[in-house]
């Protein structure tokens, strides 16, 4: 019983949550460069905007994960500045590496 709160199954979804916002900010920042296929902005982008409705629409970092997604959608189609792909991924970074504390 000791360790239910460390390793319970509410804490390894957030967990999981986490590494799938640090993922989705580097390729929001790193994506422009690399030249990634399409279908992983359109994964990570669909994931981040299913992620964001799971949340309450109060919550800021629901609006995060949405505006994200939207980026990484408009991107597949438009060419998006790199300042601000740069600010959301970091903000999504930021939100991943808070879920692993």
């Amino acid at each position: 019983m000791f360790f239910k709160g460390k390793f319970g199954l509410k804490n390894m979804l957030v967990k999981s949550l986490g590494a799938i916002d640090i993922l989705a900010g580097l390729i929001l920042i790193f994506g422009a460069e690399v030249n990634l296929p399409y279908y992983a902005f359109l994964i990570f982008g669909i994931i981040l905007l299913v992620k964001s409705f799971l949340g309450l629409p109060k919550d800021f970092a629901s609006w995060i994960d949405f505006s994200c997604g939207i980026i990484l959608l408009l991107s597949i189609i438009i060419t998006i500045p790199i300042v601000i792909s740069i600010i959301f991924g970091l903000l999504v970074i930021q939100k991943g590496i808070f879920s692993f504390l």
